[in-house]
């Protein structure tokens, strides 16, 4: 394909990611408002951001496993119509439980845009000319990034319109997605004689890992880590699990299929995504609230001050992408990325609610040029290192590990910072001889801060700021491993053939060798 197609073609992917990544980004300054306008609690704070990356990540193998059996295009167009459901539900809801569900909604949608679209890249672009399209990625996730809290902080700010617009906002770039893809992507239909689901292997993947991720969720806030939900819970998920890799292990079609961490670079990649979801997804999540409720910034400005987290992320891998392209070197850039990510968490530990804004930036860019340099590059590496035949369960499986590791970040750095932040505040309230109630305030309600005294005020703005940089401490030696684990990758030649060529080259190597056998 000429570059020019390719550009046609990814029209309507682009804007599709665009819309995954706004799903996720459009409500991060507005869940303070949300929150206190539904009476909602710290915990619910948290299963907010939780359920989406949940549903999302359950569902990302499934959506892998069908990208193999049916229609890509059609796959992506339905996922974006379950995201307008999913809005619509969400910008309705007149409470927390709604919400949350359509929130669930909107994930199953974007685990099909987070693992279609990249599967559909890998069809069409050659791996040594993939790292120039890298840059548009990235760009697309930085717009999607900033514009989304911006939005966001702006319909919140702005009396008539509220915090329903952040879920309705995403709407109209859905259904231009749909009509985008529909018009610009073309992709030669795959004929299989028989498109077997395992459905048995799909429940208990789900079930197994919405178990694991459940308990991660509540354990330390509804029941102690040690009780007997924590048993059940664990259990379960450990059983559905083992059950889940005796199925996939036996059927003809397996969601994931067990032999591809054969590979060596497969099982490392899986490995560092797992890792980069727990540090990057689990660290930042929280920066908006701090901005909100530490440095006591409205929505709006708190959206301005993530950007140069996105810009160290948009420059680092446009560039490393480019020099990618050119020189066919890649495994440079991972370990950098590396490195560069874990100093970016290891500076963002030391924050507190009178950091300057300069080295809040400062410490935000490094962190943005690590990920920027590593998160995409571990996905061109794996997808440069299996047949073409195994794209969609490498890329699928990369995804789900990362969005893995992402919810289990949020789910469990969630936990921590509701149980640092009421520790604090009641040690706070103590301190200045106020009545603290026994929990501060800290886990079960979201403080609104325009409604506080000053001296309640400045504790509240100190215990979030102390828990916020101990999450970061907390994520950093996850990025630490994610570096040990990149160095083992070995490096190997880009391939110069789109998975499409390889798939056919595939196809007659295999019809060859039949028709030699059946000769001889």
């Amino acid at each position: 394909m000429t570059n020019r197609q390719i550009l046609q073609a990814m029209s309507g992917l682009m804007a599709g990611m665009f819309v995954a990544i706004l799903a996720g980004t459009v409500v991060a300054n507005a869940l303070p408002t949300i929150n206190a306008d539904l009476g909602a609690s710290q915990s619910s704070y948290t299963w907010v951001v939780t359920a989406e990356l949940l549903a999302m990540t359950a569902t990302v193998p499934l959506w892998g496993k069908l990208s193999d059996l049916f229609n890509k295009k059609l796959l992506l167009q339905l996922s974006l119509g379950m995201f307008v459901v999913g809005s619509l539900l969400a910008g309705f809801s007149h409470g927390v439980e709604l919400l949350i569900f359509s929130r669930v909604v909107q994930g199953i949608g974007a685990g099909g845009l987070t693992a279609l679209a990249q599967v559909v890249m890998a069809a069409i672009i050659p791996p040594r000319r993939l790292g120039k399209y890298a840059g548009i990625f990235g760009a697309v996730f930085a717009i999607g990034t900033v514009a989304g809290p911006l939005v966001g902080g702006v319909l919140v700010d702005t009396s008539w319109l509220g915090w329903r617009w952040c879920f309705f906002i995403g709407v109209p770039f859905a259904l231009l997605a749909i009509a985008l893809l529909q018009r610009t992507l073309r992709l030669p239909a795959v004929v299989r004689r028989e498109a077997k689901i395992d459905f048995l292997g799909a429940f208990l993947i789900v079930a197994g890992v919405c178990a694991l991720l459940i308990w991660v969720t509540l354990a330390g806030n509804e029941f102690d880590w040690a009780s007997w939900q924590t048993a059940a819970l664990t259990g379960a998920g450990v059983l559905l699990l083992v059950a889940a890799v005796f199925v996939e292990a036996r059927t003809a079609e397996p969601v994931i299929p067990l032999g591809i961490f054969r590979n060596r670079t497969v099982t490392l990649t899986t490995v560092a995504s797992l890792l980069v979801g727990v540090a990057m997804f689990g660290g930042t999540v929280f920066l908006s609230q701090y901005f909100q409720v530490s440095l006591g910034k409205s929505p709006t400005v708190a959206g301005l001050m993530s950007l140069p987290m996105i810009l160290g992320l948009l420059v680092s891998s446009t560039v490393a992408g480019q020099l990618i392209s050119k020189s066919g070197v890649w495994k440079r850039y991972l370990v950098a990325g590396a490195v560069i990510m874990t100093v970016g968490l290891g500076l963002l530990s030391t924050i507190d609610a009178d950091t300057s804004f300069t080295l809040l930036s400062a410490y935000m860019a490094v962190l943005g040029i690590g990920v920027g340099m590593l998160m995409q590059n571990l996905v061109l590496a794996a997808q440069n290192d299996v047949p073409a035949s195994e794209l969609g369960a490498a890329t699928s499986v990369l995804s789900f590990f990362r969005s893995m590791g992402g919810t289990i970040g949020t789910s469990v750095l969630g936990a921590i910072l509701a149980n640092r932040v009421a520790s604090e505040m009641t040690k706070g309230l103590d301190a200045a001889g106020i009545p603290s109630g026994g929990d501060g305030g800290g886990e079960n309600s979201v403080p609104d801060m325009s409604t506080l005294p000053e001296p309640v005020r400045q504790i509240v703005e100190h215990a979030y700021g102390v828990a916020t940089a101990d999450l970061f401490l907390i994520a950093t030696p996850c990025a630490l491993l994610a570096l040990l684990t990149v160095v083992f990758i070995k490096e190997k030649p880009l391939k110069t053939t789109s998975g499409m060529e390889r798939l056919a080259e595939e196809a007659g190597a295999a019809t060859a060798t039949d028709k030699s056998a059946v000769g001889s």
